[in-house]
């Protein structure tokens, strides 16, 4: 189930805010009833970062070694193409 709590729970509530987010879970808070912000565990947003990283510091190098450059849209249309397929 999705955890969605004030922003005041993570002063108020913190060692329950602790306990869901430890269990691999995130939670939304909100301030004002609108979304302010998500937490989640270290090793939670390292599986979402790492390969981010690593694709990035892998396209530097590509870019370091080539001239070759690509428009906006063909960076979306393959990065599309590869959550589609």
């Amino acid at each position: 189930m999705i955890q969605i709590r004030p922003v005041s729970d993570l002063r108020n509530k913190f060692p329950e805010i602790e306990s869901i987010v430890n269990s691999g879970k995130p939670v939304y808070l909100t301030k004002n009833g609108y979304g302010a912000m998500v937490v989640m565990s270290l090793e939670k947003y390292a599986e979402l970062t790492d390969d981010l990283a690593l694709r990035l510091d892998e396209a530097d190098r590509a870019a370091a070694v080539s001239d070759k450059r690509l428009t906006h849209e063909e960076v979306f249309s393959r990065l599309k193409g590869m959550h589609d397929g």
